[in-house]
């Protein structure tokens, strides 16, 4: 079964993480007793936990993009019978089943990931059978859809007609909702994930960074030097006259500058060594002392 429930009961808040498939397939729940066991029984087992939670703050984390509709249900119903205050959290892509789970939080807390997606649809199933059990089935699916649509339509305050025709969209697999549009509907209370910013942030936050840099270097960032009037904080009037300064003075001892000047000195003859200086001094030492 690709689902998992994870529920962390702690004496203040508890935590319920959905992921995956919610629930399991219709067709998988009348197997063999001992698969049976390890699915569907394993999920009664899960709600019930739910159903007896009495933490007072129920956060529910949901990650799923929807499953069978009857579990989704049932989940639904025993979230809503708890005393506690319930937040429900929507993350990633949304969908289906799971958005029926996401309508059990308590008024107010349905939250949205500003990064998610979510979507409602009308609901399917797969069937075989004579024109007469086939005409059974799409009855089942339409009553399904009306009941479907009054639970959202009962958090939102509005007519269920009107999800009834968001569902029906593309041919009946819905529309996917960005955050703020699922908001508007009245499928979610509140966008989560989002800080507010300036109109442009990124300066401010390098500015941040810069601070916090030089303050381990122990360098202090009170004190603002004026803005130039072109704008580029690499050319300031302090930095432009001091420069200005430095090329003049270069520029004088320049045109100060003679010809290098050195001592005249007679060419050595043909058989003459030219010596080092370290030699000349050597050998004027050594007179000195035979002296």
């Amino acid at each position: 079964m690709n689902s998992n429930i994870q529920i962390n009961n702690a004496a203040d808040v508890c935590r319920i993480d959905i992921e995956g498939t919610i629930g399991v397939p219709e067709a998988w729940q009348f197997d063999e007793p001992e698969q049976r066991v390890a699915t569907y029984e394993k999920f009664r087992e899960t709600v019930r936990r739910i159903s007896e939670i009495e933490a007072p703050e129920i956060v529910v984390d949901i990650r799923s993009t929807g499953g069978d509709v009857n579990d989704a249900l049932l989940i639904h119903d025993a979230l809503r019978q708890l005393p506690g205050r319930i937040t429900t959290r929507c993350y990633g892509y949304t969908a289906s089943a799971a958005t029926i789970i996401a309508q059990a939080a308590s008024a107010g807390c349905r939250e949205i990931s500003a990064n998610a997606l979510y979507l409602i649809h009308t609901s399917i199933c797969a069937t075989e059978g004579n024109a007469a059990e086939l005409s059974g089935k799409v009855d089942l699916l339409r009553q399904t859809d009306r009941r479907l649509a009054e639970i959202y339509a009962a958090r939102a305050g509005r007519d269920a007609a009107e999800f009834e025709t968001l569902m029906a969209e593309n041919n009946g697999n819905g529309r996917w909702l960005s955050p703020e549009e699922t908001v508007a509907a009245g499928l979610a209370d509140t966008i989560v994930g989002t800080e507010e910013q300036t109109t442009d942030p990124a300066p401010r936050n390098e500015a941040n960074g810069w601070k916090k840099l030089l303050a381990q270097l122990g360098i202090r960032t009170e004190t603002r030097l004026p803005r130039p009037e072109d704008r580029n904080i690499l050319h300031f009037e302090e930095d432009r006259t001091t420069r200005r300064s430095a090329t003049a003075a270069a520029e004088e001892a320049f045109g100060n500058a003679g010809p290098t000047r050195v001592l005249p000195r007679e060419d050595p003859g043909y058989a003459e060594t030219i010596r080092t200086a370290n030699q000349r001094a050597y050998e004027a030492d050594a007179r000195r002392f035979r002296k």
